[in-house]
């Protein structure tokens, strides 16, 4: 099957970004569609995943930054019938490598997909990194 991958934000098909994010992504279920909304709204960047043939989108990322040196990177998936293709990858790929900001410091935070994130330079952080927790509704 083949894939396109696009930046514009115009593109994302929000119901299934959300279809995915309310019921599948451990880190995200505690959103209602309007933060979800907002969060797309304010996204410094978003990529999504799109089969060629129908158009469908089968994975996102969306990133905030401040635009010069700093970047967050969250809310990547695939969804699993497209799983195994290395839309993650290129996903990641297109997010940080051949964007804007390639020369940014970049962060996640993931519980399991270490194995992907440091083919792109991610490390487990050192004694200068701190993170205050969120809010109780997202542990």
């Amino acid at each position: 099957m083949d894939y396109e991958l696009d930046d514009d934000p115009a593109r994302i098909q929000c119901d299934i970004v959300w279809g995915w994010l309310s019921t599948a992504a451990y880190w995200g279920r505690w959103r209602e569609r309007a933060d979800l909304d907002r969060q797309l709204d304010g996204a410094w960047r978003v990529v999504g995943a799109y089969r060629v043939d129908t158009g469908e989108q089968v994975a996102f990322a969306r990133a905030v930054s401040d635009g010069v040196a700093f970047a967050y990177l969250a809310d990547v998936f695939v969804l699993p019938a497209h799983q195994g293709a290395g839309l993650g990858k290129r996903l990641i790929a297109r997010m940080i490598d051949d964007g804007p900001g390639r020369d940014f410091r970049w962060t996640l935070f993931t519980k399991d997909a270490h194995g992907l994130y440091e083919q792109f330079g991610f490390v487990v952080p050192d004694e200068t990194a701190m993170v205050r927790p969120a809010a109780s509704r997202m542990r």
